[in-house]
């Protein structure tokens, strides 16, 4: 590619002339670092940072950053030394290429290298932001080439670094399409077997919903035109392989539960607009209770913004509507990437929306050095990580009205402990929208927890069967430390309860997608319903882990007939 084609590449009116001038000089200068060099795919080396760079532009980056990214890899392959990119280019392009470089320079192997892969990053979003962006971009592009990839052992450990630091750092970030993309090209070689599912799932369901869609849009159109209001785009939006599966998880892997395979987005131009706009939907059409969404007034912890709502819709079909303003979407899209509050560095000023931004990053900081103390072990320090910053989140609300950021699936427990030690520690009951529940009840988003306490109360150490964060598990083990790890991680024997059609040879196909998974069945009995052509079928057995025990979930749904597949986790000893 010459420059004057990559010029043409490059988003209109997003640079001036100085500003090209700079991008032509970096441009020839990575082109003469990369001369003879080849990617394994044969292609010539140059194409892969002209790809990141025009990636990079894309989303809206500044020029030196752009200037960067076509330089990123110019240290790395030895073409040229950091103190010629800092005379030519000046300090802060010097300072971006030196940091990209520092991320990539592993030294470890196996969870080693995953660990301190995070820890680099992690190191990089606290110094310049933009760094990191540059390095979103550069393994977005490594993904779109990883086929090219001969040893199919890196393969799949570059795909699975994807998905659990790539995909989840820039899920924090906010930078939704970044994630959706990085999460789907991870999804097809780390679960290549779900991914084929998945796809095949929705291959055949897609063009029905579409078709049906395209009745909902233009009335939907039309009755928001009756009331005034200009709508920007109104658009139906499919839902990402990845995004799927895991819902299809939650839901015992059953399809019609899931009600936004396709969903209808609207795009409006304020606020105001928006609420009108969810009200003639729900005037239109009956919305499902409990399924109305507002995350306009209470922003999910990636600062995400829209108004959802699910309704009965045409011939009684359940559709999912998406609402939110331009602003809204662009920064779904783009996250961080759309604050872009940078002076002279990438560091944000002090007080600056950014900076609110990445008030999670000094958190992990102050986390990692707190964790280290206690768990030093580098397998622990990985799963502890993913759970309390990079699994889904939720947010609650103290009685006050301050927002509490939790893994999904966190609890009371945890909840308390991030208050304050003293209030998980004294812990005697708690409180969701006033009503009491137990404490191994799972929180939901945007709901209002209050925590009863006691002074002669201690932690119970049942509450680690349950708990999800590490902060809430060591301050219990603190408490209960005499016990030995052993006791606290029993083998986990798991029920799954299979909901089928009742046919000749069922039980026995069933029998044989667990067995083909190399596992033993411990326990398998059926149940024939009454006046119902289901039978439902409870199968008991010990997966070695947690991802064995989600691949044979998939194989499982895969049988004819199979309608649904919800798990059941039990104590070796059978008590639930």
């Amino acid at each position: 590619m010459t420059w004057d084609e990559y010029k043409e590449k490059l988003p209109h009116n997003e640079f001036e002339i100085k500003d090209l001038k700079l991008l032509e000089d970096a441009f020839l200068f990575a082109e003469g670092a990369h001369k003879n060099q080849k990617r394994h795919s044969g292609e010539q080396y140059i194409l892969h940072p002209i790809a990141v760079s025009l990636k990079v532009a894309s989303i809206g980056m500044d020029v030196r950053t752009v200037a960067a990214a076509l330089l990123h890899d110019t240290i790395e392959d030895k073409g040229a030394a950091l103190k010629d990119i800092q005379k030519k280019f000046g300090t802060d392009i010097a300072f971006l290429v030196d940091g990209v470089t520092k991320v990539d320079k592993i030294k470890y192997h196996g969870v080693e290298r995953t660990v301190e892969s995070m820890r680099k990053m992690f190191l990089a979003v606290a110094q310049d932001i933009r760094v990191v962006i540059i390095k979103l971009c550069d393994r977005l592009h490594n993904m779109e080439t990883l086929e090219s990839l001969p040893f199919p052992e890196k393969r799949l450990r570059i795909a699975k670094e994807t998905l659990e630091i790539y995909a989840s750092l820039a899920d924090r970030l906010g930078m939704g399409e970044m994630k959706a993309q990085l999460e789907d090209m991870a999804f097809r070689y780390v679960y290549s077997e779900e991914y084929a599912w998945v796809a095949g799932e929705v291959k055949k369901r897609l063009p029905q919903r579409e078709i049906y869609l395209a009745r909902v849009i233009p009335i939907v159109k039309k009755e928001i035109a009756r009331e005034g209001i200009r709508a920007v785009e109104i658009n139906a939006r499919a839902k990402h392989y990845y995004s799927l599966w895991k819902k299809l998880q939650r839901y015992d892997m059953d399809w019609d539960r899931i009600f936004d395979l396709v969903a209808v987005r609207i795009i409006i131009k304020d606020i105001q607009d928006a609420y009108a706009v969810l009200g003639v939907i729900h005037k239109h059409w009956k919305p499902l209770p409990g399924r109305i969404k507002d995350y306009i007034a209470l922003p999910k912890p990636n600062g995400y913004q829209s108004l959802h709502t699910t309704v009965f819709c045409i011939d009684g079909q359940i559709v999912e509507f998406q609402i939110r303003t331009e602003d809204m979407h662009r920064e779904a899209e783009l996250g961080i990437a759309a604050h872009w509050a940078w002076e002279h560095a990438g560091k944000p000023k002090e007080g600056s929306e950014v900076d609110a931004k990445l008030a999670w990053v000094r958190q992990l900081q102050e986390w990692q050095g707190t964790f280290q103390k206690n768990n030093p072990d580098s397998e622990t320090f990985l799963e502890s990580l993913k759970i309390d910053f990079f699994k889904d989140r939720i947010f609650v609300l103290t009685p006050k009205g301050d927002v509490i950021d939790l893994p999904e699936g966190a609890t009371p427990i945890d909840f308390a402990y991030h208050i304050h030690s003293e209030v998980g520690d004294h812990a005697v009951g708690a409180k969701v929208e006033g009503k009491m529940v137990p404490f191994d009840y799972e929180l939901q988003s945007g709901t209002v927890v209050e925590i009863l306490t006691r002074k002669n109360q201690h932690p119970s150490r049942e509450w680690l069967d349950f708990v999800k964060t590490s902060l809430a598990r060591n301050h219990i083990r603190r408490f209960v430390r005499g016990q030995t790890e052993a006791t606290l991680g029993k083998p986990m024997l798991s029920e799954v309860d299979i909901t089928v059609e009742d046919r000749v040879g069922i039980l026995k196909d069933v029998s044989a997608a667990i067995a083909a998974a190399g596992v033993s069945i411990k326990d398998i009995e059926s149940h024939v319903g009454r006046n119902s052509p289901y039978t439902s079928i409870r199968v008991s057995f010990v997966p070695q882990n947690k991802d064995e025990m989600q691949k044979i979930r998939t194989r499982i749904k895969r049988v004819r007939g199979v309608q649904a597949v919800k798990i059941v986790e039990k104590s070796k000893s059978g008590k639930k």
